[in-house]
C-alpha cells in the first residue's frame, strides 16, 4: 500500500536471495506502493529493524508510487494481497495484466496467499511477514532459475 512495510521487505529478501543464487546478472526488483502515502520515506523502523535480525538490510530502499512505466518495464509485479493486486489490475494496460500475481503464489509452505500488514500490530506481525516473505521468495527464484 504506502510501500514501506511488507514490499520494501520482499525487495530486501528477493534481493539477497538472488545474490546468493548467483542470479542477480540482468535483474531489477523494486518495489514500489499502491498509494501514496509515504513517498520518500524509509522502510517502517520495525520492518528495518525485524529485517536486519535475519540479516537483510533495507536502509537504502525508499517508498514509491506504482507508475504507469512498471508495467512496461517489469515481468513480474507481485502483490502482497488481493485488494493491492485488484488496485494493480484496475491501473494496469491490458497488455501487461499476465503479469500481476500475488507473491505468496511462490510460497510453499504456507497455505496463506497474503501477506497481512503488520503496520498496526507488533514486532510478531514483522517476523511472520518475513516467514512468509522468505518462504515465496525461494519459491521464486527457483521459478526463476528454472527458465
Amino acid at each position: 500500500m504506502g510501500n514501506i512495510c511488507r514490499s520494501p521487505t520482499a525487495e530486501g529478501v528477493v534481493r539477497a536471495h538472488l545474490e546468493r543464487a548467483g542470479l542477480t546478472s540482468g535483474v531489477t526488483i523494486d518495489s514500489a506502493g499502491t498509494h501514496d502515502y509515504h513517498i520518500g520515506a524509509p522502510p517502517d523502523a520495525r520492518a528495518t529493524k525485524a529485517a536486519a535480525s535475519r540479516g537483510y538490510d533495507l536502509s537504502d530502499l525508499r517508498a514509491r508510487h506504482v507508475t504507469e512505466f512498471d508495467f512496461a518495464r517489469f515481468d513480474r509485479i507481485l502483490a502482497m494481497d488481493r485488494d493491492n493486486l485488484s488496485l494493480l489490475r484496475q491501473a494496469c494496460p491490458a497488455e501487461h495484466r499476465h503479469k500481476l500475481a500475488l507473491l505468496l503464489e511462490y510460497s510453499r509452505n504456507f497455505a496463506e496467499r497474503e501477506v497481512p500488514d503488520p503496520y498496526y500490530g507488533g514486532a510478531d506481525g514483522f517476523e511472520h511477514v518475513l516467514d512468509l516473505i522468505e518462504d515465496a521468495a525461494a519459491g521464486l527464484i527457483d521459478s526463476m532459475a528454472a527458465k
